[in-house]
C-alpha cells in the first residue's frame, strides 16, 4: 500500500523555483536580472522563422534563481516569444535532446508563461535591476537593429556601472549600443560571440542538406567580423566551446553552449 504525503506548506514559484537554500547575504534585498529575448522574426537569408534560443535563457534563468535572484523575462517588443525550433529539446531534429535544462523549463506551466507574455524592454526600469542579460538565438541577427529600446537599455545599464550582458547572437546589440558619447561599447573591450568558425560550420550544415544553395549564407553577416570591425579585442574558446569573458562590467558568451559560462561571471560581478 502506497504511503500518503503528509500535508506541508510548500515554498510556491512567486517566493521560489528551488527547494535548494541559496544562503543570500540580504534576503530582502536579493539581485535583480532583466533577462531579454528575442521577438519572433523571419530571416532575410533564408526565408525560415527565427526566435530566440531556448538554453540561452533557462541555463542563465537556472543558475540565477539557484544563487536566490529574481529573474524578470523581457524582449524588445512584449509579448508572446518564439524559439528556435532546433533549439527545442522535443524538436524532431534532435538537436537539443539533451538540454534537461530547457526540458524542464519547457514543461513548468509558471516557467513556461515568462515567455508567452513577455514584458516590453521599454517597461524595464534600469534603477530597478542590477544587471541586463540578453539571450541570443537567430532572431537578434534580423530584429535588434530596429530594437532601438533595447540599444538605449543595454547602454544605460553600462553606463550606470550596473553588469551588461550578452551572449552567442544576442551579442548583435553590440554591433548598435554605444555610450553618451556616441562611442560603441564594445571599442577597445574583450568581448566575445559566435565565432566564424561556428558560422562556417552552420552554412556547411544547411549546404550538405540542400536548404540553401553554396553562394548563399545563414546569417546576414556575422558577430566576429562585426565587433572586430568596431575596435573590439575578439576573442573565443574554439568551436562549440562553452566559453564567456568579463571586461569590467560587459560580459559576452560565446554561443548556445555558453549560458552557464555567462551567468556565472555574472554572478561573480553580483555577488549574493
Amino acid at each position: 500500500m502506497r504511503a500518503q504525503t503528509p500535508a506541508i506548506d510548500l515554498p510556491t514559484l512567486e517566493t521560489t523555483v528551488s527547494l535548494k537554500d541559496p544562503n543570500v547575504r540580504h534576503p530582502d534585498a536579493r539581485k535583480r536580472i532583466a533577462l531579454v529575448i528575442a521577438n519572433p522574426a523571419v530571416s532575410t537569408t533564408t526565408g525560415w522563422p527565427v526566435g530566440f534560443w531556448w538554453s540561452e535563457l533557462t541555463h542563465p534563468y537556472h543558475v540565477f534563481t539557484e544563487h536566490g535572484y529574481e529573474v524578470s523575462v523581457f524582449s524588445p517588443q512584449g509579448g508572446r516569444c518564439e524559439a528556435d525550433a532546433m533549439s527545442d529539446p522535443n524538436d524532431a531534429s534532435g538537436y537539443s535532446r539533451s538540454d534537461l535544462v530547457s526540458q524542464g523549463f519547457i514543461h513548468t506551466p509558471e516557467l513556461k508563461a515568462l515567455v508567452d507574455a513577455t514584458a516590453p524592454v521599454s517597461a524595464i526600469d534600469v534603477a530597478a535591476f542590477d544587471a541586463i542579460v540578453v539571450a541570443g538565438g537567430q532572431a537578434p541577427m534580423f530584429n535588434f537593429e530596429a530594437a532601438t529600446d533595447l540599444h538605449a537599455t543595454f547602454a544605460a545599464f553600462f553606463e550606470a556601472g550596473k553588469v551588461a550582458a550578452a551572449l552567442c547572437h544576442g551579442c548583435a546589440i553590440l554591433a548598435y549600443a554605444k555610450d553618451s558619447r556616441g562611442e560603441y561599447l564594445a571599442k577597445g573591450r574583450t568581448v566575445t560571440g559566435f565565432a566564424n568558425v561556428e558560422e562556417d560550420f552552420a552554412d556547411n550544415a544547411v549546404w550538405s542538406y540542400g536548404l540553401l544553395p553554396r553562394d548563399r549564407h545563414v546569417m546576414p553577416w556575422r558577430i566576429e567580423d562585426r565587433l572586430k570591425a568596431l575596435g573590439a579585442n575578439y576573442v573565443q574558446a574554439g568551436l562549440w566551446r562553452g566559453f564567456a569573458v568579463r571586461d569590467g562590467n560587459l560580459i559576452t558568451g560565446q554561443q548556445n553552449f555558453s549560458g552557464e559560462e555567462t551567468a556565472r561571471l555574472v554572478v561573480e560581478a553580483l555577488g549574493r
